[in-house]
């Protein structure tokens, strides 16, 4: 994806990408880890006016975003967030890149300590084609979101709605606001209740807090 300038023409967003720019407060401060090739960072500087920095462990994802103007450094979510201090952003976006840590216990714990407001999203391994074709094929499934062969795939931790949920309330951390998405990537209709959301979202977006 192209990125932009403050005054060119924009591509659009990936439509998850876009409901988590929503959430985002003009001029905040953020912390985007795990950026990529800083797609969303950019729309968030140029578009919202926020206070943006990046994370990326690919040096040619850091490579792109300062190419384009955007304050990305090189390092790993297990690692290095311990470096910042207590509330120095008012969000910490995570987007797609829980699944990919060592300890995603411990990366949580760390974006609701060093922002108001940590965004959280990832593909759900409770998706029910997810499920269909473990049980049809009795082999790790690979779909659109789930796209690599198990032994080379970068989710050492894949997990449901359910599996998020309970881990964020034994942590003691709020969910504001829970988004369970389509294949998509357009927020369900109401016409799913959310009981069913862990069977029928592909993936979905969290708004988390520290109580």
């Amino acid at each position: 994806m192209s990125m932009s300038g403050p005054d060119a023409a924009r591509a659009p967003m990936r439509a998850d990408l876009q409901l988590i720019a929503d959430m985002v407060e003009r001029q905040s401060r953020v912390l985007d880890i795990g950026c990529g090739d800083g797609a969303l960072l950019d729309y968030l500087v140029h578009a919202k006016g926020v206070d943006g920095r990046g994370i990326e462990i690919r040096q040619e994802g850091v490579n792109a975003c300062v190419t384009h103007g955007l304050s990305v450094i090189h390092g790993d979510a297990d690692e290095d967030l311990d470096d910042y201090p207590n509330g120095a952003f008012d969000y910490a976006i995570l987007s797609r890149t829980l699944q990919n840590t060592r300890d995603p216990h411990w990366v949580l714990g760390e974006l609701v300590r060093i922002a108001r407001y940590a965004i959280v999203s990832f593909p759900n391994f409770g998706y029910w084609r997810v499920r269909w074709l473990l049980v049809s094929r009795g082999r790790m499934p690979v779909t659109e979101l789930f796209d690599d062969p198990w032994y080379r795939s970068p989710n050492i931790h894949p997990c449901t709605i359910k599996d998020f949920e309970e881990l964020t309330n034994a942590m003691g951390i709020t969910i504001a606001r829970a988004a369970p998405l389509t294949k998509t990537g357009a927020p369900m209709g109401n016409h799913v209740p959310r009981s069913l959301t862990n069977l029928f979202a592909e993936q979905a977006i969290f708004l988390l807090t520290r109580r």
